[in-house]
C-alpha cells in the first residue's frame, strides 16, 4: 500500500521573515507548504506490514517553494531558500 493512503494533504501559506542575500533587506515572504496529516483511521485492506507503517506515520510539512523574489523595489532578484525543507509536527 502506498503512503498516500495514510495521509490527508492540504496546502498552507506562512509568512516567514527572510533576509535577501543581495541587498540585505529583511522582509516577510509568503512560503507555501504542503501539510500531510495522518488519517484518524487506517485504510481498508491493509496488511500487517501496512499496519506497522501506519503506526509509525506522523504528521509533517514539506516546503513547496524553493525560490522567492526580493521585495525591495531596487533589487527584485530571486534567491533560494535554504535551511529545513521538512518539518515534523
Amino acid at each position: 500500500m502506498d503512503d498516500r493512503f495514510f495521509y490527508d494533504e492540504r496546502e498552507e501559506t506562512k509568512q516567514i521573515p527572510l533576509v535577501c542575500p543581495f541587498c540585505r533587506q529583511e522582509n516577510p515572504y509568503p512560503i507555501r507548504w504542503k501539510v500531510r496529516s495522518k488519517k484518524a483511521s487506517m485504510p481498508r485492506g491493509a496488511s500487517e506490514e501496512d499496519k506497522k507503517r501506519f503506526a509509525k506515520a506522523r504528521t509533517y510539512m514539506v516546503r513547496v517553494d524553493d525560490l522567492v523574489a526580493c521585495r525591495n523595489i531596487r533589487c527584485r532578484k530571486r534567491f533560494e531558500i535554504s535551511g529545513q525543507s521538512v518539518v515534523l509536527l
